[in-house]
């Protein structure tokens, strides 16, 4: 069982950043795939950014490319995702997710293929 809390989420103008967290608690944290997502009201959840551990491959949807990053600080089992440039159609809560296989193209971005979810953090941005 792996146990996820995102955290750093809030209301920010657009143009600015945020930096979410996502720690990790019960099996190890370091061998997994681990993703963001998000889901804005009326909307189903959709895919953000993905990394695998094994080889450091990220994937990013289009929309955020050149804006958001994926980290992780194994000693402190903590996802990040620094998001920078923030639009106003960033807003809605995102959710961390990790599966314990590696993934590859359609695989990552599907909510179906995650094992474990956190309970997800708001972020608004305002125009």
């Amino acid at each position: 069982q792996v146990q996820l809390v995102e955290s750093g989420g809030g209301l920010v103008q657009a143009g600015g950043s945020l930096r979410l967290s996502c720690a990790a608690s019960g099996r190890a944290f370091f061998d997994y795939t681990k993703a963001w997502f998000r889901q804005a009201p009326g909307k189903e959840r959709e895919f953000v950014a993905v990394a695998n551990w094994i080889d450091r491959s990220t994937y990013y949807v289009d929309s955020v490319k050149g804006r958001f990053t994926i980290s992780r600080d194994n000693a402190k089992n903590t996802l990040y995702l620094q998001m920078n440039s923030l639009k106003p159609e960033d807003t809605a809560v995102y959710y961390c997710a990790v599966r314990d296989r590696y993934c590859t193209g359609s695989v990552c971005y599907d909510t179906n293929e995650y094992d474990y979810w956190g309970q997800g953090t708001q972020v608004t941005v305002s125009s």
